[in-house]
């Protein structure tokens, strides 16, 4: 069966390279059908579940993941609820129902929404689909990092953003199965949704109080074990930037290259547009721009006036 997602372009930017006087790589998975690289996990976890006669897909996001269960429910033309948080735009919840998906507005945090969908899922026996904690969901996000091997050369550097550790662990397994095994990961967080960042610290997993940081698509308390556990077998270090930052990275890509991205995403971003010593050692430097949806024009306006 084809796959849900597509190959996406690897481009060189020169507004960054120059800036930044480096060779700065972008895979802009922020054009994926469902508006992320979230399609790539979720969509090859969902066709597996489809292939063993899965009837329901049920999804808790507080956007993205849930954009790309939709979409998938709406192609493989399965059922699909998707439960989100409060605090989810109206833009994610309407986008969402565009894609023939029920909606659910449960629990003041993902944590919350989690449990909720679990439960739901156990009630009408259909596949749950967390939005980052399964090993199918780390391989199909895995599939971007073998497109870049045949797209450039081994890079000195790859930056992503981390929330749930979903995306970071299959650009890890990426890494590992294209043998790049020696290319260290700066893994990306804004504050206030920094639990990789502060487990990584302490050596164990910790869970935030809350989440304070405007890019909401970051925001799990406690990021995947198997996150902090690929940091014993990968080159991994990592870095807190703040929400301006991630929201001025967001105005100045987009009129560098005319793509819309989210805080989440401009927090990787903003490694290369703030020069930081965190790049300073590296020639190639490659960012995944995984893109995402959770904003629009009014919020947008309201970030290029602040800023």
């Amino acid at each position: 069966m084809k796959n849900l997602h597509i190959e996406t372009p690897l481009i060189k930017s020169l507004p960054l390279s120059g800036r930044t006087k480096k060779d700065i790589f972008l895979k802009l998975e922020n054009i994926q059908p469902s508006g992320s690289f979230k399609i790539r996990g979720l969509g090859h976890l969902c066709q597996t579940a489809m292939g063993k006669g899965v009837g329901h897909f049920i999804s808790s996001s507080g956007g993205n993941a849930g954009c790309a269960a939709a979409y998938a429910g709406s192609v493989l033309k399965i059922p699909t609820t998707v439960f989100v948080p409060t605090t989810t735009s109206t833009f994610f919840i309407n986008y969402i129902k565009t894609l023939g998906a029920e909606v659910k507005v449960v629990g003041e945090v993902w944590d919350e929404t989690h449990l909720e969908a679990k439960s739901f899922s156990e009630k009408m026996q259909g596949l749950y689909i967390p939005p980052f904690n399964h090993p199918l969901i780390w391989e199909g996000h895995a599939s971007m990092i073998e497109e870049v091997a045949t797209q450039m050369e081994k890079p000195d550097l790859v930056v992503v953003s981390v929330g749930g550790g979903g995306l970071f662990s299959g650009v890890v397994k990426g890494l590992q199965k294209v043998n790049w095994k020696d290319v260290p990961v700066l893994a990306v967080e804004t504050r206030g949704a920094d639990s990789f960042s502060q487990s990584l610290k302490a050596g164990k997993l910790i869970t935030l109080d809350k989440v304070t940081s405007i890019a909401k698509s970051l925001g799990a308390k406690t990021v995947a074990k198997h996150a902090l556990e690929l940091t014993n077998i990968h080159p991994v270090s990592s870095l807190v930037v703040d929400d301006s930052q991630a929201i001025r990275s967001c105005i100045d890509f987009t009129h560098d290259h005319r793509y819309m991205v989210e805080p989440a995403c401009g927090a990787s971003l903003s490694v290369a547009y703030n020069s930081t010593d965190a790049i300073a050692e590296a020639k190639s430097v490659l960012i995944i721009v995984c893109g995402g949806l959770g904003f629009d024009l009014d919020d947008f306006c309201k970030w290029n006036s602040k800023v």
